[in-house]
This record gives structure tokens, C-alpha cells and sequence, in this order.
């Protein structure tokens, strides 16, 4: 065989009687390519677990015959530390995970009803900040010249703020004014601050990255045919551009969630999140440091459960981005 035959064959692949290779989408091929990465499939499997385990507390403690909330003064001996278990921690059959130091709560309960409320704020706030930063930047691209530049001051602007003293400054205002103006109280107040606030600090970050894309775009063949055609706005932003910009939104945003499953725990330790009697993983790790040296687990327990957590998101996501773009994965 020639060298001129050989580039011939290596130019025009042979599909035929070949199972799996002609007609696979480009989703099909970024899921063959995510089949392959041991990493990144082990990473949504716990991740699956997470939401599993999350979303069915209600189940999973009723087996276990426990509940979040319940004080057992009974199992806490001297020291305000658990009678039972090693180190001191409570664990036994009927509290597999220990009991909490001084009220007796169990930690199982709390862990899992506490992870309801970090990836149900992390979840929406992801879901707003994917919307606006999306939205924005496509607008802020296409539209150029003046507008373009407000945009872009606005995002400099909300990006010159140091984050963690905006929210602890504006937490107790807005809760206030959320209660007095709507009549929504305790802890959903505080869910919506968090919600919002990491969406409106959010959103800059997403915004620029679509803003460069679609610069890039907008000049591109495709798009001057639409317009050529007298296409709207809206139908060359979203039939033209939009499905060229999944890759980098789904790969910031898987990105962006355990960020912020981080930052909410944070907060939490902070006290600006939601507060007593419902659980967090923040608040957990918050009330477990005074005995971290008496009871090691009780720090021990949350703290592992945050960081596999974040840690699954962060390795899907730079496995999704390996999977729907190739050429920019990992050397």
C-alpha cells in the first residue's frame, strides 16, 4: 500500500459493519468517552448516593428509628460528653454515627437532613447563577457597544465586593425584611438570603465567559447567514448561539455547585446560614469544634461527609469537561 493510499484510508474512515461507530450524536460520544473515566464514573456514583441518601431522610431515619431533632439527656454522662462508644462519641447500634455531645441528638439524623439543605441551596443557587450569568452574557456579546460596556462595569462592580462580609452584613437585613414585608420566617428567610446572595455574586463569573464566547461567534458564517435571513434577536441568541455554549455552562456549573456546597457549609460555621434547630453540615462542624479534643468524631463525621461530597462534584466536573470537549482534558 502506497503512502498517498494509506492518507486516503486515515481521511475517509470505514464505518460500514463497524458496530458503534456511525451515527453516535455528540451526546452519545461524550457518554462513551465518561464510560471509560473509572474517576469520573465513581464520582457520580456518589454523588447519586448523596441525592439518594439526601432527599430520603425521612425514609432512612424512620428505618433507623431515630429523628434530627430528638434530645437524649439519657445518653450523656459527665462532661456534657456521651456515655457510650469509642472516644466517647455515642456510637452504638441504634446511633451508628455517635450522638451529639451535651444534647444527645443523633448525628446520623442530622447528617442526613443536613444535606438536604446544602444541596438544595447549592442546587437552586447553581440554577440562578447559570441562568443569569447565561442570559447576560449572551445579551452583553451580541448587544457590543454601549450596553456591553454597563454590563461589564456591573460585573466589575459586584466582582470588587469582598463576598463573606457582604454576607455577613447584608444576612440579618435582608431576613428582616423578608419577615416583615412577605411574613417569611425563620429559616426560610435565611435559605432565600443564601440563595440569592450567592446567585447575585455569582452570576458575573458565568457572564464573562459567555460574553468571550459568543464575541467569537457572533462573527462566525452561521450567524451572518441568520441574519441575512432577517432571524430576531432572540431566535439568533437562542437557536444559533445557545447550543453552541452547553459544553463551558455545563462544566461551570458543575464546577460552580460544590463550591457552593462549600460556601454554604461556611456560612453556616459562620452563623450567617440557617440556624437552630435544623442541621447543616456547617452548623454541625461549627457546634463540633469545642469538643473536638473530648470527641474527635463529632468534628470527624461532617467534615469527611463535606469533602467527599465536594470532592465527587469537582472530579465530575473535570470529567464532564473531558467528556464533551477532548481536545482540552488533561495532559
Amino acid at each position: 500500500m502506497t503512502v498517498a493510499s494509506q492518507a486516503l484510508d486515515q481521511e475517509t474512515p470505514v464505518t460500514e459493519g463497524v458496530p458503534g461507530i456511525a451515527g453516535r450524536s455528540p451526546g452519545q460520544l461524550a457518554w462513551a468517552r465518561l464510560r471509560r473515566d473509572k474517576v469520573g464514573l465513581l464520582s457520580l456514583g456518589v454523588i447519586v448516593l448523596a441525592l439518594v441518601l439526601a432527599f430520603g431522610a425521612p425514609l432512612w431515619t424512620h428505618l433507623l428509628g431515630v429523628t434530627p431533632n430528638e434530645f437524649h439527656s439519657d445518653l450523656i454522662g459527665d462532661g456534657a460528653l456521651p456515655r457510650q462508644g469509642p472516644l466517647h462519641s455515642g456510637i452504638t447500634l441504634h446511633h451508628p454515627l455517635g450522638v451529639e455531645p451535651s444534647t444527645g441528638r443523633d448525628i446520623a439524623a442530622r447528617l442526613l437532613y443536613g444535606s438536604r439543605i446544602s444541596l438544595l441551596v447549592a442546587g437552586i443557587g447553581t440554577l440562578l447563577t447559570v441562568v443569569l450569568g447565561t442570559a447576560i452574557g449572551l445579551i452583553a456579546g451580541y448587544a457590543g457597544g454601549r450596553l456591553d460596556t454597563v454590563l461589564g462595569r456591573l460585573m466589575d462592580l459586584i466582582l470588587a465586593f469582598p463576598q463573606l462580609v457582604l454576607f455577613i452584613a447584608l444576612s440579618p437585613v435582608i431576613v428582616q425584611l423578608l419577615d416583615r414585608r412577605f411574613n417569611v420566617q425563620g429559616n426560610t428567610g435565611r435559605v432565600i438570603f443564601l440563595v440569592t446572595a450567592l446567585s447575585v455574586v455569582g452570576w458575573p463569573y458565568l457572564a464573562r465567559i459567555v460574553r468571550g464566547q459568543v464575541l467569537s461567534l457572533r462573527e462566525r458564517e452561521f450567524v451572518e447567514a441568520a441574519v441575512s435571513m432577517g432571524a430576531g434577536t432572540r431566535r439568533i441568541l437562542v437557536h444559533e448561539m445557545l447550543p453552541n455554549l452547553w459544553v463551558p455552562i455545563i462544566v461551570y456549573a458543575s464546577l460552580l455547585l460544590p463550591t457552593y456546597i462549600a460556601t454554604e457549609a461556611a456560612l453556616s460555621f459562620l452563623g450567617v446560614g440557617v440556624v437552630e434547630p435544623t442541621a447543616t453540615w456547617g452548623k454541625m462542624l461549627s457546634d463540633s469544634v469545642q469538643y473536638y479534643t473530648q470527641d474527635p468524631l463529632y468534628l470527624f463525621i461532617p467534615g469527611t461527609a463535606l469533602f467527599i461530597v465536594v470532592l465527587a462534584f469537582n472530579l465530575l466536573g473535570d470529567s464532564l469537561r473531558d467528556a464533551l470537549d477532548p481536545r482540552a482534558g488533561r495532559s
